[in-house]
C-alpha cells in the first residue's frame, strides 16, 4: 500500500510565529541605536532653537521649572506643558496600537510612521516660521510640542513594539550599563551576570546619542531651523527597517 505524497507547500504557514519573533528579535538589534542618534539630534537641535526646553528628556523640564521657581525667576509656560502633552501623546498612541491590534514589527512600523510624520511636521513648521528668532515665542512652544510628541511616540515605540529593547532617550541609564560592565569585565570576580551583548548594546545607544548631539549642534550652527531635517532623513531610515 502506497502512501499519498505530501506537497512541502502545504506544511508552510505564511506567518509563522518563529519568523516574527525571528523579526522581532532583528529589529532590536538595529532599530535603538537608530532611534537613539535620532533622540540626541532631537533634544539638543531643540534645547538650543526653542528656548532651551529638553524635547527628549522630559524630567529634565521639570529640574529646569523647579530650580528656576526656588530662585525666583520667570516660569516658562512651556516646560509646564511639555509633560501633560507628554501623557496624552502616549495614551494616544496606546490607543492606536490598541485599535490597529499590531504587534512586533508591524506595530513598531505604524509607530515609526507617526514619528516619521511628526518630525516632518516640526521641519516644514521651523522653516516657515522661523521659531529660532524667537525661541521663548509662541511658534518656537508650538514647535516644542510637536517635537514632544514625537519623542513620546519614540517612547511608546519601544515599549509596545519592542519591550525587550532599552532606552534610548534616557542615558544615564546606559552609561551605567557601560562603567560597571567594563569594570566587570576587567574584574577576576564580576559582580554582574557575565553579559557582553548588555555593554554592546548600551555602549551603541550611548556613543548613538552623544553622536547625534554633536552632529545636531554643527548643524545648527550651519543650517538654522534647516537642522530638523537631520532626524527627519533618520527618521525615514528607521521606518524602512521593520
Amino acid at each position: 500500500m502506497t502512501v499519498p505524497a505530501i506537497k512541502s507547500d502545504t506544511l508552510q504557514t505564511p506567518d509563522c510565529p518563529s519568523d516574527d519573533a525571528a523579526a522581532l528579535s532583528r529589529l532590536e538589534q538595529r532599530l535603538p541605536p537608530l532611534l537613539s542618534v535620532i533622540a540626541g539630534m532631537v533634544d539638543l537641535t531643540g534645547f538650543f532653537t526653542l528656548g532651551n526646553i529638553f524635547t527628549a528628556h522630559i524630567t529634565g523640564n521639570l529640574v529646569v521649572a523647579a530650580a528656576t521657581a526656588v530662585r525666583g525667576g520667570p516660569l516658562l509656560l512651556v516646560q509646564i506643558l511639555a509633560i501633560p502633552v507628554f501623557i496624552l501623546v502616549l495614551s494616544a498612541v496606546w490607543v492606536s496600537a490598541r485599535v490597529s491590534d499590531r504587534r512586533g514589527a508591524s506595530l513598531a512600523r505604524q509607530l515609526l510612521v507617526i514619528q516619521l510624520v511628526l518630525l516632518t511636521t516640526v521641519l516644514i513648521f521651523c522653516v516657515i516660521t522661523k521659531p529660532s528668532g524667537n525661541p521663548h515665542g509662541l511658534m518656537a512652544g508650538i514647535a516644542v510640542m510637536i517635537a514632544v510628541s514625537a519623542m513620546a511616540c519614540q517612547y511608546a515605540l519601544l515599549r509596545l513594539a519592542i519591550p525587550g529593547a532599552i532606552s534610548t532617550a534616557v542615558m544615564t541609564g546606559n552609561l551605567t550599563n557601560t562603567v560597571l560592565s567594563l569594570m566587570d569585565a576587567s574584574s577576576r570576580s564580576p559582580l554582574l551576570p557575565v553579559d557582553a551583548e548588555r555593554l554592546k548594546r548600551s555602549s551603541h545607544l550611548l556613543f548613538g546619542f552623544l553622536a547625534g548631539c554633536v552632529v545636531a549642534a554643527v548643524a545648527i550652527s550651519l543650517l538654522g531651523d534647516w537642522a530638523w531635517s537631520f532626524p527627519v532623513v533618520l527618521a525615514a531610515i528607521a521606518v524602512a527597517l521593520p
